[in-house]
């Protein structure tokens, strides 16, 4: 079994969205002075890699800690879309001949090379699901799906119908993934968010892990 960590580190200067409190680490306490090494963190629900359940933007939707585990847990496919400059359309996704069988779905995109450059800066531009990408996915009776980005919607997208779609159809959605050098293919996805009770979201370790790997038969030329 070979295992790919596919989540960022939570590490000071870690992007984050437009106006959310940045990222910050403290030591407060040390060996050096007789304790124990201890931190605290401040960040937001929705920093780093993390799941939206759908209470993120459904009035009394499933919260974080009330997700089925199996969805976060099996196979997952990944899919090489990083020839898309703009938004993902339902269009791409028709092309890519997914398996039919396929219930998570990881969407490689150009966003990961902000991880492999370790940019800081916030980029409005992009890759993320179009509103017909969101209906196709949910119309194809995919589970999860999961980008490479802090969003899964395209930057200030009015009404965020991407959100509504994915998440009123229990759609879990996996933000920022780092998916430099993973290859397009059928993989086991093990993603467990924090159990924070009641959360609109948590920060996640998410992993790939090859046993029962398939290689890619998906078709992602233009």
């Amino acid at each position: 079994m070979h295992i790919i960590d596919i989540s960022v580190a939570l590490q000071h200067g870690l992007v984050v969205w437009p106006r959310e409190r940045p990222l910050d680490v403290q030591r407060v306490s040390h060996v050096e002075t007789g304790g124990a090494n201890v931190s605290e963190l401040c960040l937001s629900s929705h920093t780093g890699t993390h799941v939206d359940p759908p209470l993120h933007f459904v009035a009394g939707g499933r919260p974080v800690d009330q997700l089925p585990l199996d969805v976060l847990v099996g196979p997952a496919d990944v899919l090489d879309l990083t020839h898309v400059s703009a938004a993902i359309t339902a269009a791409d996704l028709e092309t890519a001949r997914l398996p039919a069988d396929c219930r998570r779905l990881l969407l490689h995109t150009r966003n990961s090379q902000h991880w492999e450059r370790a940019d800081t800066a916030f980029d409005e531009g992009y890759v993320g699901l179009a509103a017909d990408a969101a209906a196709w996915v949910v119309a194809r009776g995919i589970q999860l799906v999961g980008i490479d980005y802090l969003s899964i919607e395209p930057f200030n997208l009015p009404g965020h119908p991407v959100h509504h779609t994915l998440l009123q159809a229990q759609v879990v959605i996996l933000e920022t993934l780092n998916l430099t050098g993973v290859a397009a293919g059928r993989y086991q996805l093990l993603c467990l968010p924090l159990r924070i009770a009641g959360g609109d979201g948590a920060p996640a370790r998410a992993v790939l892990a090859t046993l029962g790997y398939i290689p890619s038969s998906l078709v992602t030329g233009s």
